[in-house]
């Protein structure tokens, strides 16, 4: 920029300065800049002026609208400053025009804003004026051309506009011609030739001017042109138009070839004299001429090119009619041509928008871009009304000379990712026109929807002993949500199975969902193992679910069957005696054994595998007694070596071995229980007897506590007779007391066969509690015997008839648990030894669940018997403490509840169904000691 641009730009700022001073700043940003400017010119602080504070320029992120003009300027990021891009010809863009603006749009963002901005360019003097001829040759007629008569001259064209543009002709001093100065109606200045005196051709036929044309800048430019007047003969009548100025309208967009208006010229003259050619003259404009044509015979002005109102509303053209004499004459006239408006232009949509994303949480309001329409016809023709498609949730909010498209309603992208929006502008013409444009409105995600599996709860199958690393299961999860948000992660919850973290026990891939085991797993020691999977998302925040996984183990047959009587280790056999006297079908022996696993692999069957005597002994297949097919010959021998297997059903099977060795005695003598047979086991832990100690004092500080407060209130009312208690048992009738005493049963040979402590059925309210023990002197002699090795002590044997004894209300908590197997038949209990009647075989239940069902209400039945819900709670039942062994069998050799309890020299097989195994456990493995012998 030179030393006056500058100047002149300093005025431009101090006189809008001025004008901000007095309030007449319009409602945009206007800023002046001299054409030709250097780049990096600064033309003003558009941040500044726009009211944004330093530190928020950097946010906003000033640009340039798309139009073509940005390109000539830039917004400095940092500063906010506008400046001149590349350098900037005015003449280029607004060719001779006065007012040179350009409309540029300023976008800001967060938020989203639009401003308008209108810059000037001025014009600086870069142009000279320019002749289009360098000679211009007029005729003169001799003494007939009066003093006064002006001739028309070339007009200098120079590009720059206002005083930069031609603002002065001179003329080189001669004393036929001076010049005469106006100008046009769109400001141009033209200049004439005015003759002075008459010509006289004989005294000089020609004369040669300069005529200078000078602009007005403060550095004056000029050009100049050579005007050679020739002086004719005389031809005294110039052609004559019927009206010097001519007013015409015309639609815009005619027809080509359409006559505008006819023009008439007469000359008096006669001959070629007469005769006249019609011609535009130099004041016609060039734009001008490219519209409209002239029949140089006829005088029709028509339309050639075609005319727009949008372009000019109105021509102004000069015709001058010349005719054939010698010298020429002409005569000259103005026709003024109207352009009226026609609703030739469909409205423009312009949508403005930095991205055209916008997320699904969104609220309703949001701003997602402009709308700019635009007509360029007039009234009416340029009044519009915008529309978009109906049943979205957007809408268009009028601003002051534009629109802005906000949200009207919640989106959710996982509904609809993507809004096609058709934009419908028309105007107010007869015809309306219409024009419309699409809008792409994607819908970016949030992360809103946790993931979700694709079942409620997943079931794994797996065998037990399996190796580790095989895979158990898949989970599956699916969210609706895209890219990081949808991205999921699985994973375990944290937890413990028996004490263990489950991550020893299985592993999930985090990526695929699969479930692989860490470790071999045992069907005897876990059945089900429940995780919780998880799965969670990569959003911001993560959202995730849980789901549950059951993971069953299915037994197989990798458990020995287990003897349990008789005991029979290293080279010690199991003896049995039996009489000479024994007939068929004597109880030698009763073989009982378990099996870790579980349904048919736990089904057990009884066999001799080398009978000494096949003629002489058999075992039941399902109950492993050993009884005499016949009965004893004086020729038999008197020991017998029996081998007997014990097998399950599992595929493959599997079986144990024992052998008894069976003496056929003259005489068997079984000793009757004495008091010294049931003494304590002196290698019973002390912890046992601390806690025996501890149990009867509870149990004794309870009865006197009991005690106590039934007799203060009896004293309180005076009612000892009708006292909800007897203190006496002779109060008592002599049956009552019989019926509910503890009772021995001997067997016929005088040994101890069982023993019943039954208890006695609640009363009603108010009536006589009968005591729970008779008086000591109806009890036999007898200690208990303490339990050798028997961590269970209280689940002790009890009588399978559950109606033959009642409950004590107020029995000891040392009492073993009653009996629950009178829920179910003889077929209905379950395990192989002795779930089914003797010498038949029994029905197991199809599949390994239903022996676990079976199982199950074992177990929870015991369990309410344990809880006092079951025969304690009132109902009848015996105490569970039946001794039914011999005085071979002391009560440390309680078996597992599948175990027949046998009784040597008897043909009774009563069942054991005190104990009780658990799920899969192995029940009570606590192996009977060896039989005592005499």
């Amino acid at each position: 920029m030179d030393c006056k641009s500058r100047t002149i730009w300093r005025w431009q700022v101090v006189f809008s300065f001025i004008l901000c001073s007095w309030g007449w700043v319009s409602g945009q940003l206007h800023y002046s800049i001299a054409e030709e400017s250097d780049p990096e010119t600064v033309v003003g602080n558009v941040a500044q002026d726009l009211g944004f504070n330093l530190a928020d320029i950097n946010k906003r992120r000033l640009s340039l609208g798309t139009e073509g003009s940005s390109r000539y300027f830039a917004i400095d990021q940092k500063t906010g400053s506008l400046t001149v891009h590349e350098r900037i010809d005015r003449e280029s863009l607004c060719a001779s025009s006065l007012s040179c603006l350009l409309h540029l749009e300023v976008v800001a963002e967060n938020p989203l804003e639009l401003h308008n901005l209108e810059i000037e360019i001025l014009d600086i003097n870069d142009n000279s004026p320019i002749f289009s001829v360098a000679d211009q040759i007029i005729k003169i007629t001799e003494q007939f051309t009066s003093p006064g008569v002006t001739f028309p001259l070339e007009t200098a064209k120079d590009l720059d506009v206002g005083k930069n543009g031609v603002r002065q002709y001179r003329l080189n001093p001669n004393p036929y011609f001076s010049l005469s100065e106006k100008n046009r109606k769109d400001g141009t200045l033209i200049a004439e030739l005015v003759l002075e005196k008459i010509l006289d051709r004989e005294e000089k036929s020609e004369h040669r001017l300069i005529l200078t044309a000078i602009d007005g800048g403060e550095q004056t430019r000029s050009g100049s042109t050579q005007i050679t007047i020739i002086v004719l003969d005389i031809n005294d009548n110039a052609p004559v138009f019927d009206h010097l100025s001519y007013t015409v309208g015309i639609l815009e967009n005619v027809a080509v070839k359409t006559v505008v208006v006819k023009l008439n010229a007469t000359d008096l003259d006669e001959g070629a004299n007469g005769e006249v050619l019609y011609s535009f003259d130099h004041h016609t404009l060039d734009s001008a001429k490219k519209i409209f044509d002239l029949n140089s015979h006829t005088g029709e002005i028509f339309i050639t090119g075609t005319v727009d109102y949008e372009v000019s509303k109105s021509y102004e053209l000069f015709v001058k009619a010349a005719d054939k004499g010698s010298p020429k004459l002409e005569g000259r006239c103005v026709v003024q041509v109207e352009v009226q408006d026609v609703n030739d232009n469909t409205p423009e949509i312009i949508f403005t928008s930095k991205n055209n994303h916008v997320p699904e949480n969104a609220p309703i309001g949001t701003v997602v871009g402009f709308i700019t329409v635009r007509d360029k016809d007039a009234s009416t023709n340029g009044e519009i009304k915008l529309e978009l498609s109906p049943d979205l949730p957007f809408r268009c909010q009028p601003m002051s000379n534009r629109y802005s498209l906000v949200t009207s309603g919640h989106l959710d992208r996982e509904q609809v990712s993507q809004y096609i929006i058709t934009l419908i502008a028309s105007d107010l013409g007869s015809p309306s026109l219409s024009s419309q444009t699409t809008v792409i409105i994607t819908v970016s995600d949030v992360n809103d929807n946790p993931p979700a599996f694709l079942q409620t709860a997943y079931n794994a199958f797996i065998a037990e002993n399996n190796e580790p690393g095989r895979l158990l299961c898949t989970v599956s999860a699916v969210d609706p949500d895209e890219g990081a948000n949808a991205n999921l992660i699985y994973s375990i919850a944290e937890s413990h199975i028996d004490g263990s973290p489950v991550s020893s026990f299985v592993y999930i891939n985090s990526d695929t969902g699969n479930i692989y085991a860490q470790r071999s797993f045992d069907y005897e020691q876990f059945q089900v193992l429940q995780i919780t999977a998880r799965v969670e998302d990569s959003g911001s925040p993560k959202l995730f679910s849980n789901d549950s996984v059951f993971m069953f183990i299915l037994d197989t047959n990798d458990n020995y069957p287990t003897i349990l009587y008789p005991e029979s280790s290293g080279e010690i056999i199991a003896q049995e005696n039996i009489p000479k006297s024994a007939s068929a079908g004597y109880l030698v022996s009763k073989i009982s054994a378990v099996d870790l696993d579980s349904g048919h692999n736990a089904w057990l069957i009884y066999s001799l595998a080398q009978p000494a005597s096949p003629a002489l002994f058999h075992i039941s297949e399902y109950t492993g007694e050993v009884r005499t097919l016949r009965g004893l010959h004086e020729a038999d021998t008197t020991e017998h070596r029996l081998v007997i297997s014990v097998s399950d059903h599992g595929e493959p099977s599997l079986s144990a071995t024992v052998t008894v060795l069976v003496t056929i005695m003259d005489h068997v003598v079984q000793e009757s229980p004495k008091s010294h047979d049931f003494h304590i086991n002196s290698k019973a832990t002390p912890d046992m007897t601390l806690y025996l100690i501890i149990s009867l004092v509870a149990i004794s500080v309870v009865f006197l506590v009991t005690f106590t407060i039934l007799l203060v209130r009896c004293l309180r009312k005076n009612y000892y007779s009708g006292c909800g208690f007897c203190f006496s048992t002779k109060s008592l009738s002599q049956s009552y007391v019989d019926q509910y005493k503890p009772t021995l049963y001997l067997n016929t040979d005088g040994t101890l066969k069982y023993m019943e402590v039954r208890m006695a059925p609640p009363e009603a309210p108010g009536t006589c509690y009968p005591a729970c023990f008779p008086p000591t002197t109806d009890i036999p002699n007898f200690t208990l015997t303490k339990f050798q090795n028997a961590p269970q002590y209280t689940e002790m044997v009890r009588d399978t008839n559950p109606t033959s004894d009642q409950a004590c209300p107020n029995e000891p908590s040392l009492q073993a648990q009653p009996n629950t197997e009178w829920r179910f038949s003889q077929a209905q209990r379950p395990g192989p030894s002795g779930a089914q009647p003797a010498e038949e075989a029994g029905v197991w239940p199809n599949n390994q669940f239903e022996t676990e069902r079976l199982q199950a209400m074992i177990l929870a039945s015991a369990n309410e018997a344990a809880e006092g819900t079951s025969g304690l709670g009132g109902g009848t039942g015996t105490m569970g403490l039946s001794a039914r062994y011999g005085p071979q069998f002391t009560l440390q050799h309680v078996p597992d509840y599948r175990q027949n309890v046998y009784i040597p020299g008897s043909t009774l097989t009563p069942t054991n169904a005190g104990g009780k195994r658990d799920g899969k456990g192995g029940g009570n493995k606590k192996k009977s000691g060896k039989k005592e012998k005499k």
